[in-house]
């Protein structure tokens, strides 16, 4: 069974329902129902073919949020193309890298955007596009037909590239349709929910689990461009959605909700889901009191989509990322790739049926990425004698000060509960005595803060944890999904 089959549930079975609303930059609505979107589609489909795209070409969507995305992603399932999602605030270097390595046959953008192709890049512009397939009088089975299996490449999507040249994971019809269904099924989406989706779909967690887990249950989608702060009282009293899958950033920001409003929003909401990055403890705690929901953390990567997740019905723990999802093993290994026992820090690897087919055309990528059938996911955990995972950071994050291991997250989880820390980061910047030495940069809008907070760290770590310098930023980088580029903040000069 292929992806098209999955989606045709809605997209024929529920063909005259209210499928998706599209809210875009001006306050605008624009409705579809889902037998809307399997003819937009089609027709987006049949000038593709009549633009020479054929099954197997990668066609690359540099586009944000709108109809326009999924309509393409759509089209592009039922002609077995492979997608390759860009980031829409990737410039030249990035786009550059991209567009060499995955050899779209053009790229699908705006005019505004083509500027920042690389020279001799072929591109659609999306509106043009949309325009010339309206015209075209297409039934589905008029389409090439097209043999999809759980193999066949659906997407190239490419890692966030923190540490050297970003690589395509190739997720396959397999993968997005295995865990699409377990996400459906373990956290109970019905046709009667109402699904809020600001993620932007270039990301696998707005295109892995939020399209997916939209289409499969053929529920009620809500569309925005992107989360903005300041409209979000408006936009969840609009739409009162039921589900909501969002980012620590996010979350943060409704906290600054007033009380009434952040009520009015937990009344009508049954499940908030957040990943990508790590959720500080005290924002759960924060947004359990305000909202009267218990935030649900879970671990997914872009070559792996979910790999765990705290129960929907049961004890979501603060600080873990739950248990492994149904289809999933996952092991906690040393560096020689043995077990290690339950509460002994160890790196993750992961095997099951959503994990990544390999990377495009990097064998010796892949071949390092793999070790007997196991993903290793370069990420550092502890689990407990209960299952639950606590991620405690990237093992090219870890820092090793005089043969001391330092995780930076959890130093970071400290400085956040500090009066007057809005954002915090550390890394480990070289040192003559002890090889590497944690330095924290911190968000906050009292400048004197830093110089409050050796003495609040020492007090509560090893003193070999405490960063040997505080600095003031006035943002940290992050990506568009909230995770801090570490390798972007400003060098430490002592």
């Amino acid at each position: 069974m292929t992806l098209l089959a999955l989606y045709d549930r809605a997209l024929v079975g529920r063909a005259d329902a209210p499928a998706l609303t599209f809210e875009d930059d001006e306050g605008a609505l624009h409705h579809d129902t889902f037998g809307t979107l399997d003819a937009r589609s089609t027709q987006c489909a049949a000038e593709l073919v009549a633009r020479g795209v054929r099954a197997g070409d990668r066609l690359a969507l540099w586009l944000a949020n709108s109809p326009a995305f999924i309509d393409l992603w759509l089209a592009c399932v039922k002609l077995g193309v492979i997608v390759v999602p860009i980031n829409v605030l990737y410039r030249e270097r990035e786009l550059s890298h991209i567009v060499h390595d995955a050899a779209p046959v053009a790229v699908v953008t705006t005019v505004a955007q083509a500027s920042l192709l690389p020279a001799g890049t072929t591109w659609w512009d999306v509106g043009t596009l949309r325009a010339a397939a309206a015209a075209h009088d297409t039934a589905r089975d008029a389409l090439p037909a097209v043999r999809c299996t759980a193999d066949t490449p659906a997407a190239l999507v490419y890692t966030s590239g923190t540490t050297g040249a970003s690589k395509g994971a190739i997720l396959t019809h397999g993968n997005f349709a295995a865990n699409g269904l377990q996400l459906v099924q373990q956290w109970e989406l019905t046709q009667g929910d109402r699904y809020l989706c600001p993620l932007p779909l270039f990301h696998v967690h707005g295109l892995g689990n939020g399209l997916h887990c939209w289409l499969f249950s053929g529920c009620h989608c809500t569309l925005v461009s992107r989360f903005a702060h300041d409209r979000a009282a408006a936009l969840f009293a609009r739409h009162r959605p039921t589900v909501l899958f969002g980012v620590p950033t996010m979350y943060v920001r409704l906290l600054d909700l007033p009380a009434d409003a952040a009520r009015a929003i937990g009344s009508a909401a049954r499940l908030f889901v957040c990943g990508s990055a790590p959720l500080p403890a005290a924002v759960l705690d924060a947004f359990a009191e305000r909202f009267g929901h218990t935030i649900l953390e879970r671990y997914g990567m872009t070559e792996t989509l979910m790999n765990t997740a705290n129960p929907f019905r049961g004890v979501r723990r603060a600080g873990t990322v739950g248990m492994p999802m149904p289809l999933t093993a996952l092991r906690v290994v040393d560096d020689a790739g043995r077990d290690v026992p339950d509460g002994t820090s160890g790196e993750v690897w992961v095997r099951g049926p959503s994990v990544c087919a390999g990377y495009w055309q990097r064998p010796d990528a892949t071949a390092q990425a793999f070790t007997d059938g196991w993903f290793r996911t370069g990420d550092i955990g502890v689990r407990d004698a209960q299952g639950y995972l606590t991620l405690e950071g990237r093992r090219s994050d870890l820092i090793i000060s005089a043969g001391f291991n330092i995780y930076p997250r959890e130093v970071e989880e400290l400085l956040l509960t500090l009066p007057g820390v809005r954002e915090a980061a550390v890394i480990g910047v070289p040192d003559a005595v002890r090889g590497e030495v944690p330095v924290a940069y911190i968000v906050s809008d009292d400048a004197a803060v830093p110089a409050t907070l050796e003495t609040a760290v020492r007090s509560q770590l090893a003193s070999f944890k405490v960063p040997r310098a505080f600095v003031r930023v006035d943002a940290l980088p992050r990506t568009a999904l909230g995770k801090v580029q570490r390798h972007l903040l400003p060098p430490y000069t002592p």
